[in-house]
C-alpha cells in the first residue's frame, strides 16, 4: 500500500500543476492572411477596376501604335509626292507618335501600379486591423500570419521584450544607439581601402 502512495500523490500533484499550468498557458490564433484578403469583397471590387483600368492602358497603347502604322504606310506609299514642308509635316506627327507612345508604355505600369497601391491598401489594413480585434477579442496571446510568417497580432502583457535583457548580458550600456553611418564618410572609408 505504501509504494503505491507515493505514485498516486505524484500523480495527484501533476495532474494539479498540469491543469493550473493549462489555465496560464499561452492562446495562439493562426490565420492565412492571404486566404482571408482573398476572400474580401473590397479585394474583388479593387480587382474588377485594376482589370478595367489594365484594359484602358492596353487600348490606348494599341490605339496609338495602330495610328502610328496606318501613318507610317501612308507615309511611305505617299512620301515621293508630297511637297518639302507636308513631308516635314508628317515626319513630325509620326515622331510625336512614337514619342507619345514611348511614354504611355513607361507611364502606364507606373499608374497601374500607384492605382493598385491606392485599391488595395484599405484592404490590406482591414484585413489586419479584423486579425488584430480578433486576436484580442478572443484571448490570444499571439496571432500567427501563416501566409507571412509574421505575428500581427501579439498581447504585450503576456510577452517578454528581450532586448533590454540582451544589452545586459552583453554588456551593452542602456543608452547606447546604433551607430548611424553618413554616406559621405562611407564613401571615404570605400574608397580608402
Amino acid at each position: 500500500m505504501k509504494h503505491l502512495f507515493k505514485p498516486l500523490l505524484l500523480l495527484f500533484a501533476l495532474s494539479s500543476s498540469i491543469g493550473t499550468f493549462a489555465q496560464t498557458s499561452l492562446k495562439i490564433g493562426r490565420i492565412n492572411s492571404e486566404e482571408l484578403i482573398a476572400l474580401m469583397p473590397e479585394r474583388d471590387s479593387a480587382l474588377v477596376k485594376l482589370d478595367k483600368l489594365s484594359k484602358e492602358l492596353q487600348e490606348n497603347i494599341e490605339a496609338i501604335q495602330n495610328e502610328f502604322q496606318t501613318k507610317y504606310a501612308t507615309y511611305q506609299q505617299k512620301q515621293a509626292t508630297w511637297t518639302a514642308a507636308l513631308l516635314e509635316t508628317k515626319q513630325r506627327e509620326l515622331e510625336d507618335l512614337q514619342n507619345r507612345f514611348q511614354q504611355l508604355q513607361q507611364t502606364a505600369p507606373q499608374d497601374f501600379q500607384a492605382e493598385q497601391q491606392k485599391l488595395l491598401t484599405p484592404v490590406y489594413q482591414k484585413a489586419n486591423e479584423t486579425i488584430k480585434a480578433l486576436g484580442k477579442e478572443n484571448g490570444c496571446s499571439f496571432v500567427f500570419d501563416l501566409a507571412t510568417g509574421a505575428f500581427p497580432y501579439f498581447d504585450e502583457s503576456q510577452s517578454i521584450d528581450l532586448l533590454p535583457l540582451a544589452r545586459k548580458k552583453l554588456g551593452i550600456p542602456a543608452d547606447k544607439v546604433p551607430m548611424q553611418l553618413n554616406a559621405q564618410s562611407a564613401e571615404q572609408s570605400a574608397t580608402a581601402k
